[in-house]
């Protein structure tokens, strides 16, 4: 008899979502205008809200994106320095980063050129109009000279200890290169390296098979809460962002891939659903990090000692998505407040926008920092932010998506201008499959 064959990975997630967004709808639906409802069963009276929004969808997603986040510093600190420590040439360090933030700043600046270019075709703000009332309460990013400053750590645990990227990846990097130069006891740290990395993956690997619970968690919450009027009030705003990102992660990721490097796009994609989906959930390159970077290694062929380094620096400083809704969002407020931006207002636009997202890494909210400092830049209401915060949040669901799929593509291309690249795993669709399923029962025995 056949064995009964199993679903992927992609099929589970796909699967956690969609029941995810129909249950969120069913209460949604059920809870519409009352703060609270009960039900009755077996006897026992349960808070719809409180037992299962607030508590069983809200804890299980939680659980689900500290998980994730935990592997974040420990992978993107193992595989920095094992990537960095087995270069050859630890000269090509920083061409190597030329390339990868050169690559990142051109998409984002193509993203933002896009944004503008659609919202001021369709219009997304002509004849809107919408309250003023909801506030945002902007953060101060830092300065440029404080941002150089802020790369180099004074205390490496610390950094560690706050996520703080941009340094995590400067102490890796050096010791790497430390490690590189060492000799024989380099030699010996870095095998203990290198099994350390092994047992990290297959951590993420586990984690991966719960990942179809977590994401039902996360989007039963999200559009129970989502409110549909707000929605509905700004469409043709959402759908506009929609439209740009999904051409940019489509056609300039795809051109791109092609033009530069040769290869299939229609493979890269394939081969990215996974990672995108999961970055589409939880909203957050970093917390999606230890799934890219397996994607970027064992799926699209990069080879360890690039990947290590572009898929962390990607995570950020690549803003693709964010700028694409910082274009839309400003044509949009414009027209909202009836202000006319000049040639010169939208090159200021796309220059400070690029130049933000290597700038406010590492800020909290970064996004709608972002958008603050591009307002500001060209004389716009900055209060105008509290029209689109309602829909921000879908939304940053799919640009998060659109950044990761940016992050690999431009592994793949520095990975094959460095010869560092096995086309034969990039062209094998059962590349890196075989590590998603586990058998649990075995984990048992």
């Amino acid at each position: 008899m056949a064995e009964n064959k199993k679903l992927g990975l992609t099929a589970r997630i796909v699967i956690g979502m969609c029941a995810g967004i129909f249950v969120g709808f069913l209460f949604n639906t059920i809870l519409a205008g009352q703060e609270e409802r009960m039900l009755y069963i077996f006897g026992f009276d349960f808070a719809l809200k409180a037992f299962f929004v607030d508590g069983l969808f809200h804890v299980g997603g939680e659980i689900f994106i500290a998980s994730l986040k935990m592997l974040v510093v420990p992978l993107v600190f193992v595989s920095l320095v094992c990537g960095t420590c087995s270069l050859s040439d630890t000269s090509s360090l920083g061409r190597l980063g030329g390339k990868t933030i050169g690559l990142y700043l051109l998409t984002t600046a193509i993203a933002i050129s896009l944004a503008i270019f659609a919202a001021l075709i369709i219009g997304p703000g002509i004849g809107v109009q919408m309250q003023t009332d909801a506030s945002f309460s902007l953060s101060e990013a830092p300065s440029l000279s404080q941002v150089f400053i802020n790369i180099f750590p004074s205390n490496p645990i610390e950094s560690m200890a706050k996520g703080n990227m941009l340094q995590i990846i400067v102490f890796a990097v050096l010791f790497g290169l430390a490690m590189a130069m060492s000799g024989k006891a380099g030699e010996r740290l870095a095998a203990v390296f290198t099994d350390l990395s092994d047992v990290i993956m297959k951590l993420v690997t586990l984690l991966m098979n719960l990942a179809p619970y977590g994401v039902f968690f996360l989007m039963a919450k999200l559009f129970t809460t989502l409110g549909f009027e707000t929605i509905a009030s700004l469409a043709k705003y959402f759908a506009v962002v929609l439209f740009v990102l999904l051409l940019h992660g489509f056609v300039t990721y795809g051109v791109m891939l092609k033009v530069v490097s040769g290869l299939n796009p229609r493979i890269f994609f394939s081969k990215m659903r996974d990672a995108a989906l999961f970055g589409f959930s939880t909203s957050s390159s970093n917390a999606s990090m230890p799934v890219t970077m397996e994607t970027v290694t064992k799926k699209l062929g990069v080879k360890n000692s690039i990947a290590s380094f572009t898929v962390p620096l990607g995570a950020t400083i690549n803003m693709d998505g964010t700028a694409i809704m910082q274009g839309v969002a400003t044509v949009f407020i414009a027209q909202v407040f009836g202000v006319d931006l000049t040639v010169t207002d939208f090159l200021m636009v796309i220059l400070t926008a690029t130049l933000a997202s290597v700038g406010t890494a590492g800020v909290p909210g970064v996004g709608l920092i972002m958008l603050a400092m591009v307002l500001q830049q060209v004389g716009l209401p900055v209060e105008g932010i509290g029209l689109i915060i309602g829909v921000d949040r879908l939304l940053d669901m799919t640009r998060t998506a659109v950044n990761i799929c940016g992050d690999a593509m431009v592994s793949c291309i520095v990975g094959k201008s460095e010869k560092e690249f096995d086309i034969d795993v990039y062209n094998d669709p059962k590349a890196g499959v075989k590590e998603e399923n586990i058998d649990f029962n075995k984990l048992r025995n």
